[in-house]
């Protein structure tokens, strides 16, 4: 009988603690974290915390297939980190950069379209996921890119030694 009680009474402490204590390990993003590159001249904006919730769920259910862990599945040698982007011609380390490749995406060099591989607004015929997305939604997508090297650190993007 003891023993039973001395069980539930763990049991209970621990519904108890992690119904007072569970949301103690949501991370809070400051303005720094926030804070990221609009364009290649240097401007910058703060997003706000809804806009990359809202950019993570997006990211999610149309990115996250190949890109999960800011990877890129089909080459592993380029990812969604911020070293990654900007290295790509035209640079994609900013807002307008990622937004331009999501509505027209380009080999890493520039060189050439690969709208037909890549999924993206321009077609959007051939990936259904892409139909309904909005400028908005492509703006909160990228914002949650650029926010997640802040968040992850070297995890986004970081490959198979991470995932």
């Amino acid at each position: 009988m003891h023993q039973k009680f001395y069980w539930l009474s763990c049991i209970m402490s621990l519904f108890l603690a992690t119904l007072f204590y569970g949301n103690s390990y949501a991370i809070e993003l400051d303005e720094a974290t926030l804070t990221v590159p609009l364009n290649q001249s240097g401007k910058t904006t703060i997003m706000t915390p809804e806009q990359i919730k809202r950019g993570k769920r997006l990211f999610n259910n149309t990115c996250s297939q190949c890109h999960n862990g800011g990877i890129t599945k089909t080459n592993p040698n380029v990812g969604l980190d911020s070293e990654g982007l900007g290295l790509a011609t035209p640079t994609r380390d900013h807002l307008e950069g990622l937004i331009d490749y999501m509505k027209n995406p380009t080999s890493y060099d520039g060189a050439e379209s690969i709208a037909e591989l890549h999924p993206s607004i321009k077609s959007a015929e051939i990936f259904p996921k892409m139909r309904n997305l909005t400028d908005d939604d492509l703006f909160t997508i990228a914002g949650y890119i650029l926010v997640q090297p802040k968040v992850m650190l070297e995890k986004w993007g970081g490959g198979k030694i991470y995932y």
